[in-house]
């Protein structure tokens, strides 16, 4: 009898004379090219350093892009927003120490919004591992202890040969939900030396799936089914899942609103008659979630943000499906489902019973009534006017995203995504400095589509050096700045709070001075025209920046009462 693992699946003939004369002139970085291109990989992201300039002498004679932009952390942020875009592994290509450690903001981005990165850091040579000082430039004791408590796994390579399954498993951890940042570091003289392992011409690129309990899946269309006031919170992980078909078919089944998080912005359709929209930070919309006596959250650990600022106190029963254990009833007590919402969506909507409710579309329509009412007793006309001037000038399919700046703070609730996967800001972290990098990297993985950046003055400066990627590559990205002379979300913090802020007014440049120094054409706005320059700006192919003076106010919390 022959078993499946008795299986070997034998090499040709000519893989096997490929193997035993392998060209010469190779070296360790040419398996690690070999592996990310025999994988599925097309485009690497990242900067040369001492360490790592083998990797990079590698990509010279490989047929991978290598998109090499001016800081570490913006490099990965770019390398974030083309995991998300794709759905692929994103190669971020680093050097050792210094260069690394630049790059944990950007890491901690992408484990925060599940963003599959791949990055590769070179080490120094294998002899100063170990945790001794000897000297090398970029040293450090335990580079990647430095990095294990931000991403999901951490590979150490210290011979060729370990290579390649270190890429291999590296890869499949970053597409394995949920998905996220890994680290692979590769000692200096591995990279260097010669090799006579054969060229790397397979690869297993297939994550494993995680599938539900279908006794728990099971409980759970039981009790959705049978509830009188059943809602939905759809939150990140639906968009990562590429399951907002699904979830709307069982929305609709079950006649349940739906409310999606700042993470799940897209996940359902913005018109449609059992959206709830985005308004999480809004009392009314916390007390129709707590009324809910099944709450079905796909995708989120209902955090900060999503539970108003922890202010939610659920009244009824909650079914809970999320990929991440960390997240799983981490804030409250529910029917966990350990899965990716793919997978726990489709089981649900094999088996939950079709629901009638005819009130629920007039509840809806109610409490998004409320909200409105609510936005208007505050005189955010303004703030209003200004983000549906960016809705209507983003063409239809246009991905936007989001540094930290008041506006995004309203587009986590206000602005229409436009669909699922289009619209990405950084408060999964919330560091700043995401919104221009973020776009540049979804400018390379769909060409000749119009991507839009969103920052203020304070958080543009941390990649204003971008610029020159941008026009270096032609990338097709229109930087909007919102320039209201500092920080203006933390000035309006600390005035709340102590009376008056501190640290958070800034000199800044003349942005359409500078952006046109770097050669790339900048236009100064205002919110009677922004919507036609920010239109004209994104109909023009290559990079461009529009800049809005104006200071801008965030709506009044409600959590706080």
């Amino acid at each position: 009898m022959t078993h499946d693992h008795d299986l070997v699946l034998r090499p040709t003939a000519a893989q096997t004379q490929a193997a035993l004369n392998p060209p010469p002139g190779r070296t360790g970085a040419d398996l690690v090219v070999e592996t990310l291109a025999a994988l599925g990989a097309t485009t690497v992201f990242g900067l040369p350093g001492q360490h790592a300039l083998g990797l990079f002498d590698s990509l010279r004679r490989s047929d991978l892009r290598c998109v090499g932009l001016r800081m570490e952390n913006n490099a990965g942020f770019a390398a974030d927003a083309y995991g998300r875009i794709t759905g692929e592994a994103a190669p971020l290509l680093l050097s050792t120490g210094p260069g690394a450690l630049t790059s944990l903001a950007a890491l901690q981005e992408a484990a925060a919004a599940s963003a599959p990165v791949l990055a590769i850091s070179s080490q120094v040579p294998t002899a100063g591992l170990g945790g001794g000082r000897h000297g090398y430039l970029h040293e450090l004791p335990d580079q990647a202890a430095s990095f294990r408590g931000v991403v999901k796994s951490v590979h150490t390579v210290r011979a060729q040969s370990q290579i390649p399954s270190a890429i291999e498993a590296a890869w499949k951890s970053a597409l394995s939900a949920p998905h996220g940042p890994v680290w692979v570091e590769i000692p200096q003289d591995v990279l260097l030396a010669g090799t006579a392992i054969p060229v790397v011409t397979g690869g297993d690129a297939f994550p494993e799936e995680l599938p539900p309990r279908p006794e728990l899946t099971a409980l759970a269309a039981h009790l959705l089914s049978t509830a009188e006031r059943p809602a939905i919170i759809a939150g990140g992980g639906v968009v990562r899942a590429d399951a907002s078909g699904k979830l709307r078919q069982v929305a609709e089944a079950l006649k349940a609103p739906v409310v999606t998080t700042p993470g799940g912005k897209g996940a359902f359709p913005w018109n449609h008659p059992l959206s709830l929209r985005s308004w999480l930070e809004d009392r009314h919309t916390t007390d129709f979630l707590e009324d809910a006596d099944v709450l079905l959250v796909v995708g989120s650990g209902l955090g900060e943000l999503s539970s108003n600022y922890h202010t939610f106190r659920p009244r009824g029963r909650i079914v809970q499906i999320e990929a991440d254990l960390g997240k799983l009833e981490s804030n409250h007590p529910a029917l966990g489902i350990h899965a990716d919402a793919r997978l726990a969506l489709q089981a649900l909507l094999e088996t939950v019973s079709e629901r009638e409710d005819p009130t629920a579309p007039e509840r809806v329509r109610t409490l998004l009534a409320k909200v409105a009412d609510r936005l208007a007793a505050q005189e955010l006309t303004l703030e209003q006017d200004v983000l549906a001037s960016v809705r209507r000038a983003l063409p239809a399919g246009s991905p936007s995203f989001w540094d930290m700046t008041i506006l995004a703070y309203w587009a986590w609730s206000a602005f229409d995504a436009g669909g699922p996967n289009l619209m990405h800001s950084a408060q999964g972290a919330g560091g700043l400095g995401y919104g221009f990098p973020a776009a540049l990297g979804a400018a390379v993985a769909e060409p000749g589509r119009p991507v839009l950046a969103v920052s203020g003055d304070g958080g543009a400066l941390y990649s204003i050096a971008e610029l020159a990627t941008a026009r270096q590559h032609d990338l097709d990205v229109t930087w909007l700045i919102v320039d209201d002379g500092g920080y203006g979300i933390l000035r309006e913090y600390m005035t709340d709070a102590f009376g008056e802020a501190t640290g958070t007014e800034l000199t800044r440049p003349d942005f359409v001075a500078l952006a046109e120094s770097f050669g790339v054409p900048g236009v100064r706005t205002s919110p009677q025209d922004l919507e036609a320059d920010l239109a004209a700006a994104l109909g023009s192919p290559g990079p461009a920046v529009v800049v809005l003076p104006a200071v801008l106010r965030m709506f009044a919390p409600t959590h706080l009462g």
